[in-house]
């Protein structure tokens, strides 16, 4: 690395990342009778492009095993040798290895305790078991930095690795199959299968969305193009909290210039309502840069159920929906681990043993469901199975053992978030999956600390739905400044339905309660006040004539009561938990025109805090 290519390695370090990623899911996917040729390859040219790549920088570990994992790969596909069942457990392990070699080179730490020299001998002896020659193809013991020749892959015509190849030419004459086959040089993307082919919902999946690389550079006296570049994260956070600020200074300059005449100075408000309308659209494209699939999470999931349901001896299919519903960057890293966990524990705790669903009069194959689609404003993930559900019984019996106040008598939808409780597990037997009493209560904290909510409802025999609820983005949201107590509070603008003057002929009081509910088109909706809820110590204003605004969160309607509607404005979120503390009611805060700070509130724990009757609040 002395002749200027650390420059390169933040490169090789993600493409590598990509091809065992394109790697996993094609293995996943492969049909054991009658295997997919064009996955056969794609699974070929991912292992092949590792090996020359880390080549170049003279990672031979890594060299070493993909160069025997391509050279039996490489007689799978030509059929030489039938695909195994435990071929693919093999190569899975192989591509651990391999990601376990690239997060030592990634942190500059000798891969001293991953077991390149295992995986090896296991990929060496199937290629001697079943090649029809029983003759293996012997490691090669140096890889030069242009050496890339591999002996099973002789009729390829490979070119030497150079810097900057992107591919490697191939004559005018070449054939189709001998184009697929070509070796790919440093800068290439992850091999994916060709066609329309839809895959089995067994293991769902989508290609992982990576840059495509720019064409082939052209002759002297031409312009090349290229159709992506690689940005760093960093450049992008910068960029976005710039365009943030960028925001509240045209909400100052919008404030400042309130009290102007527009008649006398019709320029400036025409100047104003340009900058607003191009900071708008700068703020999304900006944004738009930061936002990524979810496949980006939902692809690790069929390794997830595969290991687990193999570990725990149970037969699971795995259907994915809505993989290509996107969301912020930052909200995808903060789901990962949660949604592992709750995956794990679906079925660990959920599904039942192929016996048990026989004996049910359920088919001996369990179902576990991941989807994702957009819903008023918010990312909804969900996550179900058709297990046995979870135990009231044992959950309100785990809960009273750890000094819990429960009934038994509570309503479903109060027990089972019982489950989110620090150190609560029903698990009889602690495993390396569960029984330990960690884990959901940390799954629910993750999800709120970047503005969501999870929901749970189970029922016995049927299964277990788990609902996640994220923002879009957490940087900027479009909201409506209400005014509570002389305080402005920013209300999202995705939930509101409308906002009306309260008439006494609306207000409808309920017996033996305290509450009250208001006629708005024949639907009677309750009332909850902004001062109450947040537990403000002035009193709140009459109900008539108080303005109220009609909310619509995860499907129930509701209507809020507050002082003055300020106006539509666009806000800069800024973390609450991570400045101050965490606040029930409120999902973050904002600086307004004139550096005033404003509280956004979370509208889907308005209806919570109300059936709880206090909040936390500061």
């Amino acid at each position: 690395m002395n002749f200027g290519m650390n420059q390169f390695l933040g490169v090789f370090f993600e493409e590598a990342e990509e091809h065992l990623t394109s790697l996993e899911n094609l293995l996943l996917t492969l049909d054991l009778q009658e295997p997919d040729p064009e996955a056969l390859n794609g699974i070929f040219r991912a292992a092949h492009s590792i090996k020359g790549s880390s080549g170049m920088f003279g990672f031979e570990e890594m060299t070493g095993v993909t160069h025997v994992l391509e050279t039996l790969l490489d007689q799978i596909r030509s059929g030489q040798i039938r695909l195994q069942v435990e071929m693919i457990d093999v190569f899975l392990e192989a591509r651990d290895v391999l990601s376990q070699l690239l997060d030592n080179y990634r942190a500059e730490r000798p891969p001293v305790d991953v077991p390149v020299a295992a995986v090896s001998q296991r990929l060496q002896a199937l290629i001697e078991r079943y090649s029809p020659n029983n003759q293996a193809t012997p490691t090669e013991q140096a890889y030069g930095l242009f050496d890339d020749e591999s002996p099973a892959a002789a009729d390829q015509s490979e070119e030497a690795y150079g810097l900057f190849d992107d591919e490697v030419s191939q004559p005018a004459v070449a054939t189709e199959q001998d184009d697929k086959d070509a070796a790919y040089g440093f800068f290439d993307t992850p091999p994916q299968p060709q066609g329309e082919t839809e895959p089995s919902p067994t293991v769902a999946t989508q290609p992982m969305a990576v840059a495509k690389p720019g064409p082939k550079t052209t002759p002297v006296g031409t312009e090349a193009e290229s159709s992506s570049i690689r940005v760093s994260v960093e450049r992008i956070d910068s960029l976005i909290n710039q365009v943030g600020e960028l925001v509240i200074t045209q909400a100052m300059l919008a404030q400042l210039t309130s009290a102007l005449d527009p008649g006398e100075h019709e320029r400036i408000f025409q100047a104003l309502n340009q900058l607003d309308h191009n900071t708008r659209e700068l703020q999304e494209a900006v944004m738009s840069i930061r936002m990524l699939p979810i496949s980006f999470i939902f692809n690790r999931f069929p390794r997830v159920v595969r290991d687990t349901a193999n570990k725990l001896g149970k037969q699971v299919e795995l259907i994915l929906r809505g993989e290509h519903t996107e969301l912020d960057k930052g909200v995808i890293e903060k789901l990962t681990d949660p949604l592992t966990h709750i995956v794990r524990n679906s079925i660990d705790h959920g599904i039942e043993t192929p016996a048990e669903r026989l004996a049910a009069g359920k088919p001996e194959r369990g179902t576990v469901r991941m989807s994702a689609y957009h819903q008023g404003g918010r990312i909804v993930v969900e996550v179900s199975d058709d297990g046995k559900g979870l135990s009231r019984e044992r959950i309100l019996a785990k809960a009273k053992e750890k000094g819990i106040a429960v009934s038994d008598d509570m309503p479903d939808s109060e027990v089972w978030p019982l489950i989110f409780m620090p150190g609560f597990s029903t698990a009889e037997t602690v495993t390396d999956l569960s029984g330990r009493g960690v884990g959901m209560d940390v799954v629910r904290r993750n999800i709120t600390s970047i503005g969501g909510r999870i929901d749970i409802n189970s029922a016995i025999g049927l299964g277990t739905h788990i609902a996640i609820r994220l923002p879009l983005t957490l940087a900027i949201l479009d909201g409506m400044i209400v005014e509570v107590d002389k305080v402005h509070y920013v209300v999202p603008l995705t939930y509101i339905v409308e906002s009306l003057q309260l008439k006494a002929e609306h207000l409808y009081s309920m017996s033996g309660s305290s509450s009250s509910v208001i006629s708005v088109r024949n639907e009677y909706l309750p009332l909850l006040s902004l001062h109450s809820l947040l537990n403000l110590a002035t009193e709140p204003p009459p109900a008539v004539g108080s303005i109220v605004l009609i909310l619509e969160a995860e499907g129930n309607t509701f209507a809020l009561q507050v002082d003055e509607l300020v106006g539509q404005q666009q806000v800069v979120i800024k973390s609450l938990e991570q400045n101050f503390r965490r606040i029930d009611g409120i999902t973050g805060a904002t600086i307004m025109g004139d550096g005033s700070v404003a509280l956004i509130l979370d509208i889907d724990a308005l209806p919570r805090l109300a059936g709880q009757g206090v909040a936390n609040h500061a």
